[in-house]
């Protein structure tokens, strides 16, 4: 059982309000409603549901150690993300897939990042954060865009080879990118964790007393259990939604789908930067877009052969000159060690030139 303090954590942001829309989807769905219903208020539950997922999975962190810690946050703070893609790869939604993996990149990398910029510069003149740490992001993302890159050019210069080839290409890729993300766990936590130090996420930022073993695992759970049936039914609406709305599915996969898996982790960046803080917000923004190109897409890979259907890692041009563009930048943004909100309000507006585009851009 949980008790009342774990209950008054559980909903102790203002976020967790959407929680209402869990048994409004619900019982939409059994009426029948409109799919563009369903879809809008399976999004906003799933909003709180994910920071639920994140918040239960600090506390765990407590009890298990800093090192064991730092990996049940790298590998459960995309679960939302995670759990969205899946039921819309086994629905075989390969380009809402791969939209909203490139969604998640982006808005991590040039949204959330620049809105923490810019809400903590506007407090904070200038803020500091760990050079190292921040190269070590940038050059990581930079390898994960040439994950993206080596498949779209392979199919546009020797497409020919067929679609075996590609998927082939495309499984033995996730099998390199997943290799790098687990090295990149040994650098993080084991030979060069000092350097991570002051991004620590391992539970010590907890305001309130730390919820037991039983309790976390419990809320992580049924959490998870909800977020699994919401996002069911917010993939079961897509298709009809995104054509009462008149957008394409790789805008609603790219902006739409992306921002409701990331909605917690955006609210926690921006808080955390407001607190001077910027060595966690930087590291909750990149480490979020690395989990996505790392581990989150092989994962999605490798699964679509359960599902009888391959996914390839074959993006359109303009998702992968997007994601290249904006890691070129948050590296020049970052390689100074320091922030200010203009630079908070540059990735922002390229943020949005890029999602004018996105919307634009023909089906």
């Amino acid at each position: 059982m949980l008790t009342f303090a774990v209950m008054k954590s559980l909903f102790a942001s203002w976020l967790d309000l959407l929680l209402l829309f869990v048994p409004v989807t619900i019982v939409l769905e059994l009426l029948k409603a409109d799919h563009l219903a369903v879809f809008i208020s399976a999004g906003l539950a799933i909003i709180p549901l994910a920071g639920m997922l994140g918040r239960a999975t600090e506390h765990l962190t407590t009890h298990v150690g800093a090192g064991v810690g730092g990996l049940l946050n790298a590998s459960l703070g995309n679960a939302a993300e995670l759990i969205i893609a899946l039921v819309a790869l086994r629905e075989g939604l390969h380009d809402v897939v791969k939209a909203s993996l490139t969604g998640s990149i982006l808005g991590n990398i040039l949204l959330v990042l620049g809105v923490s910029m810019l809400a903590g510069g506007l407090k904070y003149e200038r803020q500091k954060f760990n050079q190292t740490a921040a190269g070590m992001g940038a050059s990581l993302l930079l390898l994960a865009a040439v994950g993206l890159i080596v498949p779209a050019l392979f199919h546009f210069t020797a497409a020919d080879r067929g679609v075996a080839i590609e998927r082939e290409l495309s499984l033995e890729i996730s099998f390199v990118l997943f290799a790098i993300y687990i090295m990149s766990l040994v650098f993080s936590l084991r030979t060069h964790k000092h350097v991570y130090v002051e991004e620590g996420h391992d539970g010590s930022n907890l305001v309130e007393k730390p919820w037991s073993r039983s309790e976390s695992i419990t809320v992580l759970t049924v959490v998870t259990v909800l977020v699994a049936v919401m996002s069911e039914l917010l993939v079961g609406a897509l298709e009809h939604a995104s054509k009462t709305l008149g957008l394409t599915q790789l805008f609603v996969g790219v902006i739409v789908v992306a921002l409701v898996g990331n909605a917690a982790e955006h609210s926690t960046a921006v808080m955390v930067a407001m607190k001077n803080k910027m060595d966690l917000a930087l590291g909750i923004a990149v480490g979020s877009s690395l989990q996505i190109a790392l581990l989150v897409a092989p994962i999605l890979v490798f699964a679509s052969y359960l599902f009888g259907t391959p996914l390839d890692l074959i993006f359109t041009p303009f998702e992968v000159a997007a994601v290249t563009i904006s890691v070129l930048i948050v590296g020049f943004v970052s390689m100074d060690g320091e922030s200010h909100w203009m630079e908070g309000v540059m990735l922002v507006g390229v943020y949005t030139m890029l999602a004018i585009a996105f919307y634009f851009l023909p089906a």
